[in-house]
């Protein structure tokens, strides 16, 4: 399948401090990846140089044929991005963000004001739309959050945490989605802390520890090759020491213990 993602040598660094060490990866059309590593591993890092958001780095990336510092708007109108946290304007109600992220984009306004009230209606906000976001939950903001991203049908999902917030049903709905669109041809880069989304929903997991790729390959083969029964134990064996069950011990010991 063609590569749609292609990151060549990806060095970065932060007041001198290493970040990342020289990533090479490719995800391709129709494919989900799921990117994943420990707090620091340089995650949120590279998502920020796929969008465009971080143009200080070494290497090479593109994103549809498209390099991402030559043109970084021609990247953005390729993509839609979930980020892990992210502000929306509270004032708005979700129609008018949604019109606005539209707008953004270039869409007919028809089209836009169409497919919003369609889209909100099917992740059960229909008697919201006319309703500033401020008062929203958690949940009901992703939801708006996901739309935005998805809104003018980009080829490329960028995804970080994108379950966070979301009721059980909405989850299992989301995760529907976004494999519904892999098989539709759409390019998906999965970030998440959460092991079972990764290991079901991927069809292949970078894990990336410490800056660097320790492991790429569907979760069978890595499996396979670490004798790890799940994806939780695979990546403790890649990116920790193995202390776990000691620190937990002395957690608990330290709360328990007699204080003078």
């Amino acid at each position: 399948m063609q590569a749609v993602i292609q990151i060549r040598g990806l060095q970065v660094q932060y007041d001198e401090i290493p970040v990342l060490k020289g990533i090479d990866l490719e995800v391709s059309q129709g494919e989900i990846l799921g990117y994943i590593g420990p707090n620091g591993a340089g995650k949120t890092t590279t998502v920020k140089a796929l969008i465009g958001l971080l143009t200080d780095f070494d290497g090479e990336i593109r994103v549809c044929g498209i390099d991402v510092r030559e043109d970084p708007l021609g990247v953005k109108r390729r993509i839609g991005y979930v980020p892990e946290s992210a502000a929306l304007y509270e004032a708005l109600t979700p129609m008018e963000h949604l019109a606005f992220v539209g707008w953004m984009h270039g869409m007919p306004l028809e089209t836009v004001a169409t497919r919003s009230r369609q889209l909100l209606d099917l992740v059960g906000l229909a008697d919201q739309t006319g309703l500033a976001m401020a008062g929203f939950s958690k949940g009901m903001r992703q939801k708006v959050l996901i739309l935005a991203a998805l809104l003018h049908d980009p080829d490329v999902l960028l995804l970080d945490e994108p379950l966070s917030g979301l009721d059980a049903n909405s989850a299992v709905t989301m995760k529907e989605v976004f494999g519904r669109l892999a098989a539709a041809g759409k390019t998906v880069f999965y970030c998440s802390h959460v092991m079972e989304v990764v290991e079901r929903l991927c069809h292949r997991i970078a894990i990336l520890s410490d800056g660097e790729v320790v492991a790429n390959g569907p979760f069978e083969e890595l499996q396979s090759m670490a004798q790890a029964h799940t994806l939780e134990h695979l990546f403790t064996q890649l990116t920790s020491e193995g202390q776990h069950e000691e620190v937990a011990a002395e957690v608990v010991r330290v709360l328990t213990a007699d204080v003078p």
